[in-house]
């Protein structure tokens, strides 16, 4: 098996690359604000977020702040793993090249 099949698919796109870098290195982001770092529109960043969830990669918190709904996520522990074998995997791929 090369280096290349040890690559996860969930993360071949740019958005959820980002989206899971940012939640690798903070404990909850919101709706919001990952919208607004990664500069996406409300469907493609709703398309990819469930994309995560069906593979349980992250959890969705809704509440109320005040009068208005607040809709954060957070990694779970199968997707720090999985992201960290698929960064461990790029890494190798890199190394050996």
């Amino acid at each position: 098996m090369s280096s290349i099949d040890h690559l996860n698919k969930a993360f071949e796109s740019r958005v959820r690359l980002g989206i899971m870098s940012m939640l690798m290195v903070n404990d909850r982001m919101d709706y919001n604000e990952i919208k607004e770092q990664l500069d996406l529109t409300d469907g493609n960043l709703a398309s990819h977020i469930n994309g995560l969830e069906k593979l349980e990669y992250i959890e969705i918190k809704k509440q109320f702040i005040g009068k208005k709904t607040n809709t954060s996520y957070k990694i779970t522990r199968k997707g720090k793993k999985a992201f960290q074998d698929h960064i461990n995997a790029l890494e190798k791929l890199i190394k050996g090249m």
